[in-house]
């Protein structure tokens, strides 16, 4: 059980998570988490984690910070996908990391709601993507022992919309927040439909 619940240690994967907590509320913080765990087990389950694409911490990095657009740091002026890639970015830059993962990174977590796409660019982007809807329900394929242990360690209660309420709450800051066809623009048009 350890094992499947170890997160990445070092500066950078202790940076990141903790921009996450601070920044995001913990429901939304604990979903970054579990996205990463998810990503992982995929990975290993594809037989992905021995490919030289694949970077623990880059994925550690991705996954954990992917919603900092919809924490307090994002200014609400783009989608909050973008913002939170942003802001990822300027921290792994700060960190010393290389500019071609810095890309990666960016790419991973601005195209982590992409259906369709994010598979398409790359094994850090469709990692991200199919850990985030790992944890949505979205996608399956993993033996239910292991999403319970994930699920145990970080729970996620029954009900729980802290993502869609944050994407909302983050969208209706600014038209640029949620523009057409977006994640954010779909929940705001269901919204207003019920």
């Amino acid at each position: 059980m350890d094992e499947i619940l170890a997160l990445p240690a070092g500066p950078l994967a202790r940076a990141a998570l903790d921009l996450a907590q601070q920044t995001e509320s913990s429901l939304v913080a604990d979903h970054s988490i579990r996205s990463f765990l998810f990503a992982r087990l995929l990975a290993s389950r594809d037989g992905s984690v021995g490919d030289a694409a694949y970077d623990e911490n880059l994925l550690f990095a991705a996954c954990t910070m992917h919603d900092l657009g919809l924490g307090t740091s994002a200014r609400g002026k783009e989608r909050f996908e973008v913002e939170g890639a942003d802001l990822a970015a300027e921290l792994l830059r700060q960190h010393g990391v290389a500019t071609a993962d810095v890309d990666r990174v960016w790419e991973a977590i601005a195209l982590h709601s992409s259906i369709g796409i994010a598979d398409r660019r790359g094994l850090l982007t469709s990692l991200t993507h199919k850990g985030v809807f790992t944890d949505a329900g979205r996608f399956g394929g993993l033996p239910e022992g292991l999403r319970q242990q994930v699920f145990a360690a970080y729970p996620q209660p029954a009900g729980d919309s802290s993502i869609r309420d944050a994407i909302l709450a983050h969208a209706k800051r600014s038209q640029a927040a949620a523009p057409p066809y977006s994640i954010a623009a779909e929940l705001l048009r269901q919204e207003l439909t019920r």
